[in-house]
């Protein structure tokens, strides 16, 4: 995985159900916006609010709807192991990469219980990789990933990278060039990409990409052309935009309803998340228009009237 790979919503119809129907309309934007590929049934995606069979049916409804040249990957984390293993068989002849959280209830208390749960998912799927998902803010796992590395790499052939969900340089940083390179780590906090530039990353997984992939790019290519400053600037109205998001309705629930700006009218979101009105939608648009940052939205984007 490479460049920026968005992490997607799950779609809903007004009743609360999947709206599978969409999933191909939603590819071919993300593709267009020059996005690299999907991360399917993360945190992004609710998959704690989604059944198993749910989880099943949208990553079918993404395999069979992916373009060319996209990485599709599927989270199957879980906290019963045995329906993580069941999504890892699933998942195997459908998508690129799976890609697991850990237990957030009943916590791994030692880095080789970690491993362990790693491995009977990854040997569940052993034609592809298989990713650790780092984002101990959420899951209560704080391990060293460094550490992790160190023992994932040797036991489970397949162990393929980490998506990196934490701020923290150092760490990532010996990640990244742990045992000359060759685990794929990805960078996974949106507000902090420029701060990640100068480590080394070469990909990001996040859930602004779905709505900033053209920023984000403006950023990558500023920040390598020696144009710090610009980076900078750019990324704060990247911070901005989630901020504000929040501010009005909590991210996740705000960040949805924000894709019906790009015709994408993902439904509403399952609670504990809010769905936005088209009134907040519009103070939001007022609000970015003031910093300058519509243009970043990409063609696709509409104004609410």
């Amino acid at each position: 995985m490479k460049n920026l790979v968005a992490a997607t919503y799950a779609p809903m119809q007004p009743s609360g159900a999947l709206n599978l129907s969409i999933v191909k309309e939603y590819s071919k934007f993300l593709k267009s916006n020059k996005v690299n590929g999907a991360f399917v049934n993360g945190s992004t995606g609710d998959f704690v609010s989604l059944s198993t069979l749910e989880r099943k049916q949208l990553i079918e409804a993404w395999s069979h709807s992916k373009p060319e040249d996209f990485f599709l990957t599927n989270h199957v984390g879980h906290t019963n192991l045995r329906e993580a293993k069941e999504l890892a068989i699933h998942s195997e002849n459908l998508v690129d990469a799976i890609c697991a959280l850990p237990p957030s209830y009943f916590k791994p208390k030692t880095l080789d219980s970690l491993v362990f749960y790693c491995s009977e998912i990854a040997n569940c799927a052993p034609s592809i990789p298989f990713y650790y998902y780092h984002i101990p803010v959420l899951t209560g796992a704080d391990f060293p990933m460094i550490d992790l590395l160190k023992k994932a790499a040797k036991i489970i052939p397949n162990f393929g990278g980490i998506k990196y969900s934490q701020y923290n340089p150092v760490d990532f940083s010996e990640c990244l060039h742990f045992n000359k390179a060759s685990q794929n780590i990805l960078f996974g906090v949106d507000e902090k990409l420029v701060s990640s530039l100068p480590l080394g990353a070469t990909g990001w997984v996040g859930s602004t990409y779905n709505h900033l992939a053209p920023l984000y790019y403006e950023i990558i290519s500023s920040y390598h052309n020696g144009n710090i400053e610009k980076a900078n600037e750019l990324q704060e109205k990247a911070v901005f935009f989630v901020e504000t998001l929040d501010k009005i309705g909590g991210f996740n629930g705000a960040g949805k309803s924000f894709m019906r700006l790009f015709g994408l009218d993902l439904g509403p979101s399952r609670f504990p998340h809010n769905t936005m009105t088209n009134e907040q939608l519009n103070t939001a648009i007022q609000a970015f228009d003031q910093k300058e940052m519509l243009p970043y939205f990409g063609e696709q984007f509409s104004s609410i009237t």
